[in-house]
């Protein structure tokens, strides 16, 4: 076998430094970092579990603003700049991140998103999304929705878009989109061109799967029937519980969501008769923020709980729904986060690997990645421990769970 000159040269570096009796020095091959595809996570409920994530937050960094938080951290008089004695920010929620108030673009922040969401047992990510109006911070939802979208094959996540058609109805500084099944026709075209012909999208019936949170805008079967006919493949369209007769023959599905009947809402939903397909819901409570945040006033209250998630989920996973929106991943403005906060920690994600039987993954494994997301913020400008903590995002992805364990405990 022929060697080049310069591994002829390494090759007799390392013998000699070997054969001197010096530091023997590591080999090419532990220092090169070893890409690993990703592994799916065994478990032994059949149901897909997706989670609804909201891309919405921003911080001053990332603001289009520069220098001022994200409306959803500050809503109308709350200023994350002020730190309590607790060392909390000031935010408009009433539970806090364990990372504390982020931007949903940063890199650091989706790799511990989703690694927490693969690890505990979750399939997909429904990614509320606002169409591409350049109105208010829609461009930047848009903008984080696809840093996410790059990240997620990586991991092994699939991921679908639920559509807020409600957008093309809001006015703003009197600019009103007059041509709204124009503008609807826009953002499908955009779907299809960015979202739906990847390997990660989702895909029902070999369509790809869109939701809609409504519909609030378009109200008719004639008005979806228009907004679809530019599409070469159309979607499985789901709307929300009890409204898919407002797209008609358009709609394959409805899923469930939040309410203030609570469980009688979902046993109702759930016992319907109904000829399209079901997609379940299970949320840790309802308790959102908008009147003390100045937004309104707050509509109803659901106690947040692990007993409440575990009572939701218990049903959703009873139900002849064959998949499960976890309802949701981190709006902290409604208070339906299953993301860890220093409230409940990763209980509900414990929680829910035991109820979806998930096997070999423990909360030891989730707190792994919350070193992981800490030494990420640490290691911004030292490229030698960013490679190290790249190679425990592979190990992870692949489930290679010592492997990812034991480096993480040579770091200092």
């Amino acid at each position: 076998m022929k060697i080049s000159i310069l591994t002829f040269l390494a090759l007799s570096f390392f013998s000699a430094c070997s054969k001197s009796g010096g530091e023997n020095p590591t080999t090419p091959a532990q220092e090169e970092l070893v890409v690993y595809e990703p592994v799916a996570v065994s478990k032994e409920v059949t149901k897909k579990v997706y989670v609804h994530l909201m891309p919405w937050f921003e911080d001053k960094s990332t603001n289009d603003q520069v220098g001022k938080w994200g409306q959803h951290w500050t809503m109308e008089n709350k200023n994350p700049d002020n730190i309590g004695a607790n060392g909390k920010r000031e935010i408009a929620a009433h539970y806090y991140p364990l990372t504390g108030p982020y931007a949903s673009s940063d890199p650091n922040i989706i790799e511990y998103q989703l690694l927490l969401m693969k690890l505990s047992g979750i399939d997909g990510v429904l990614i509320d999304w606002p169409g591409i109006t350049k109105l208010y911070d829609y461009p930047l939802l848009v903008r984080n929705t696809e840093k996410f979208i790059e990240k997620i094959a990586k991991v092994g996540l699939k991921f679908a878009i639920v559509y807020e058609d409600q957008n093309i109805n809001i006015a703003y500084n009197n600019n009103v989109i007059t041509n709204k099944i124009s503008a609807a026709k826009n953002d499908m075209a955009y779907l299809a061109s960015n979202y739906f012909n990847k390997d990660s999208y989702i895909k029902e019936g070999n369509r790809p799967l869109l939701l809609v949170f409504g519909p609030q805008t378009f109200e008719s079967e004639s008005e979806w029937t228009q907004i679809f006919a530019g599409l070469t493949t159309k979607p499985t369209f789901y709307t929300l519980w009890n409204e898919s007769h407002e797209a008609g023959a358009n709609a394959q599905g409805e899923y469930a969501w939040v309410y203030k009947n609570h469980l009688s809402d979902l046993q109702g939903f759930y016992n319907k008769n109904y000829s399209g397909t079901k997609m379940a819901s299970a949320y840790p409570g309802f308790k959102s923020f908008y009147t003390e945040g100045g937004w309104g006033t707050n509509p109803f209250q659901i106690d947040v709980s692990l007993q409440t998630f575990q009572t939701t989920l218990d049903l959703a996973l009873q139900s002849n729904a064959p998949s499960v929106q976890l309802v949701t991943w981190n709006d902290y403005g409604e208070g339906t986060m299953l993301e860890p906060t220093q409230e409940f920690q990763f209980s509900f994600l414990t929680s829910l690997q035991q109820k979806l039987k998930v096997k070999d993954l423990q909360e030891k494994h989730l707190n792994a990645v919350w070193q992981l997301y800490q030494y990420r913020q640490k290691a911004k400008t030292n490229a030698a421990l960013s490679k190290k903590l790249d190679q425990v995002f592979y190990y992870l992805v692949a489930l290679k769970l010592n492997e990812a364990e034991k480096l993480l405990q040579t770091i200092d």
